[in-house]
């Protein structure tokens, strides 16, 4: 059995695959690609089982058909430590296959294909598309919010939510919930799907401005990226009621420059103490005042802001690094913050809104040190 492939394509084949490949595993199994040849077609698969990446190309084959598990990281680092060649694959008796190039031989022992796990398949009879862009912006808008905490395994990852109003994308932590919504895509009947962490991380670094489909299963989500098939098991937990924390009744609308108070802030997280990392709003009409104090240090910080506000004076307090957070995933020159009293849930939103998307974020406020 041999054949050929070039270097560069097969590296870009691998360089997308390789995500797949977990760094510690139990089961040595999962540490190789899957690799088969048939009818002329390489097809490379990876999978730890939460998550699974397939990809083809077309070859110069001769031979038998081949399906045979090789050293992953192996192979990805020798094909991309060459320069632009052809390399001429082949096998012999003893498990070992063999790359040739006009440089020199390379040999690497392979196993037979029997042990790899079966690759997940999902149903296509569910189908939506969307463009990778638009994807991607509601991932990296939303993603930051996911818990790090395995108690509620739900709020690891980001809820997809398919609604008559657009796809949502829901994620919270318990301290901040993100909410986007992409108006363009509708259902006449709500589902939801909770994508793991991981999963969302390799599929945001797939994504580019080309449209995928998305396959949707009980237990699993395809994404076919182009000649990526990326696939990811589902959390099978119930997403937490966050509709109930969303606050109906506030009135006091503050709008500040965004960038400049996220600047602030920033200078405020060097005087705020390590253990609260509180910092202080206190909203007037004429301008907000932004303060942080650290008494461990012996430091504190303050700094005023111009804005505009519509409500009665109010002084509350926020986690400086969730405040930051919060801010750096709003694209928006100007910032609105709805609020209605210093220990209620504070609504977050763009000064402007873009067509056919819509973006909230809620940020839980802190106790203020009396």
């Amino acid at each position: 059995m041999e054949f050929k492939v070039n270097s560069k394509v097969l590296e870009k084949l691998l360089s997308k695959i390789i995500p797949a490949v977990p760094n510690r595993t139990p089961m040595p199994i999962l540490e190789n690609f899957l690799t088969e040849i048939k009818g002329g077609i390489l097809t490379v698969c990876a999978t730890d089982l939460e998550i699974s990446l397939k990809s083809s190309l077309n070859v110069t084959s001769s031979g038998d058909n081949l399906r045979i598990v090789i050293p992953a990281r192996l192979l990805y680092e020798i094909v991309r430590s060459m320069d632009d060649t052809l390399i001429t694959f082949g096998i012999d008796g003893n498990s070992k296959l063999k790359l040739t190039t006009e440089k020199g031989v390379y040999n690497i022992s392979y196993s037979p294909a029997n042990e790899f796990p079966d690759i997940p398949t999902v149903s296509k009879s569910k189908e939506i598309s969307i463009n990778g862009k638009d994807l991607k912006k509601a991932i990296d808008q939303t993603s930051f919010a996911m818990s790090k905490e395995d108690m509620r395994p739900a709020m690891t990852g980001t809820l997809l939510e398919f609604t008559t109003e657009g796809l949502r994308f829901i994620t919270t932590d318990g301290h901040r919930l993100v909410r986007f919504i992409y108006r363009n895509i509708k259902a006449s009947a709500e589902e939801q799907y909770i994508l793991p962490e991981r999963a969302i991380s390799v599929l945001a670094k797939l994504l580019g401005e080309t449209d995928i489909k998305i396959y949707l299963g009980k237990s699993h989500i395809s994404f076919i990226i182009g000649e990526v098939d990326f696939s990811t098991r589902l959390i099978a937990e119930k997403y937490p009621a966050y509709g109930s924390v969303i606050p109906l009744e506030n009135e006091n609308i503050l709008k500040v420059k965004r960038h400049d108070l996220l600047a602030t802030v920033r200078r405020m997280m060097l005087f705020s103490s390590s253990n609260s990392k509180q910092v202080k709003f206190s909203i007037a009409k004429n301008g907000i005042t932004i303060s942080a104090e650290d008494i461990d240090l012996g430091s504190n910080a303050l700094e005023k802001i111009v804005c505009e506000y519509d409500g009665d004076k109010m002084d509350i307090g926020f986690n400086t690094q969730y405040v930051s957070d919060v801010l750096t995933h709003v694209d928006d020159e100007e910032v609105l913050f709805k609020l209605h009293s210093p220990t209620k849930a504070c609504i977050i939103e763009p000064g402007k809104k873009n067509d056919g998307e819509d973006l909230m974020l809620l940020l839980m406020p802190v106790r203020l040190n009396t």
